[in-house]
């Protein structure tokens, strides 16, 4: 086992990279109104009007949901306005009243904070607006769809990647997602159950503020600042946090020797594993999650029905308040070295040539 120990240092080159990513990534606002493009083999513009804000742009995965959700859409003749409230719940809030005052068919939303959206749902659906909880669930509020993929298996992917590396057991450190992001609560508790009680002992847990770089960058430096214990795996809310994990590790000549997992199957997160610094992500059908949240957003604008037709009635989903959402739940995959060419490659979500950059052949 390999002892981390307190460091300052590294901290500070974190903090300048994550001052560099800010720096390319401070204008990721993008507020367009995208009309349907005409191609042939897509409907007619059918006057539905959706209006969609995301938490987001800095994490890769983001403008993919976007690119997929806006083309499906278009295809089924819906005009989209795409914003991002970079971060801001304030500016998610403003976001949807517009859309409301608007009187938008439907609203999805990428809550920044699921707790704190309340009013704005419930004004938006007291106008007749259908609103998509689209990846995290709102809470507080009942929304007319939650579609997602199953969180709290990523969870319980990610604790049995660490038990298959550490099957003697050992000490594991959780860098988590923000607590107002309901999904981050959902894969802590399904990494947690699936840990149970057994030799692998949590010996820091913490979340993040916000999925920021330079939160980011500050969390993994507490979490390796905060325990004296040897730290043999480090769970990461997101492939993200896991490059901030490594890069700290490289600087102590240890990446490849802990166990870091992730989730989304970023681009450089595939990379890493291919490399043999991370030991596994979790693939998310992001494709096919926003092309089914397009199609549902759509339909639940025409007023067409989509339990009993996508979804059985039994398909709900509470939220802390009781109240019960339609629910669309897509499997999540564990992705390492072993079978990213069957998952990753073969599904196109990244090319071969992209993976394997920087490994020989």
């Amino acid at each position: 086992m390999m002892k981390i120990k307190r460091f300052a240092a590294s901290a500070a080159a974190l903090a300048v990279t994550a001052a560099l990513l800010l720096t390319a990534c401070a204008d990721t606002s993008q507020e367009t109104s995208q009309e349907p493009d005409g191609e042939a083999g897509t409907e007619e513009d059918t006057g539905i009007r959706i209006g969609i804000t995301f938490d987001t742009f800095v994490l890769e995965r983001w403008t993919r949901d976007r690119d997929v959700f806006v083309d499906t859409a278009q295809k089924l003749g819906a005009t989209v306005d795409v914003q991002t409230a970079n971060g801001d719940v304030e500016k998610q809030k403003e976001q949807i009243r517009k859309f409301t005052e608007e009187n938008m068919d439907a609203i999805v939303i990428v809550a920044t904070d699921c707790y704190s959206l309340t009013e704005e749902v419930e004004d938006a659906r007291n106008k007749g607006i259908q609103v998509i909880s689209y990846d995290r669930l709102i809470q507080g509020e009942q929304t007319d769809l939650y579609i997602t993929v199953d969180n709290e298996m990523v969870g319980t992917l990610m604790a049995r990647s660490i038990k298959e590396n550490l099957p003697e057991g050992g000490n594991v450190v959780m860098i988590c997602g923000p607590e107002a992001d309901s999904n981050s609560m959902d894969v802590m508790n399904g990494f947690e159950a699936e840990l149970g009680e057994g030799p692998w002992k949590i010996v820091y847990k913490s979340h993040v503020k916000s999925w920021t770089p330079e939160n980011g960058t500050q969390a993994v430096a507490d979490a390796f600042a905060g325990t004296e214990e040897e730290i043999d795996a480090v769970m990461c809310g997101n492939d993200g946090l896991a490059g901030y994990v490594i890069r700290s590790l490289s600087e102590r000549q240890l990446a490849g020797e802990v166990v870091v997992v992730g989730q989304d199957a970023d681009l450089e997160a595939c990379q890493r594993i291919v490399e043999g610094t991370q030991s596994m992500t979790v693939y998310k059908p992001i494709n096919d999650l926003a092309k089914e949240a397009a199609e549902c957003t759509v339909k639940l604008a025409r007023g067409e029905q989509i339990v009993g037709d996508v979804l059985e009635a039994s398909d709900v989903k509470e939220n802390e308040d009781g109240q019960e959402v339609p629910y669309y739940g897509l499997e999540p995959v564990a992705v390492t070295a072993a079978n990213m060419d069957d998952v990753i490659i073969a599904s196109g979500f990244h090319s071969r040539e992209e993976v394997y950059l920087n490994v020989e052949n």
